[in-house]
């Protein structure tokens, strides 16, 4: 799944983001907690899991 649309997905709905990059781990659960605490947190967070995840390829 293409970067892009996981950070589409993170915006709308961040644990879903972060389960399609690392699964059922731990920063699934963090992310789930940041979201409940907050929306904006949990987008965060999300973003950037993906973005460590999944290096850009212009790098």
């Amino acid at each position: 799944m293409g970067n892009l649309l996981r950070i589409i997905l993170a915006i709308l709905l961040p644990p879903v983001g972060v389960f399609f990059t690392v699964g059922l781990g731990g920063q699934f659960w963090l992310n789930i907690l940041l979201t409940i605490l907050g929306y904006i947190p949990g987008i965060v967070h999300a973003v950037w899991i993906i973005a460590r995840r999944n290096p850009s390829p212009y790098r």
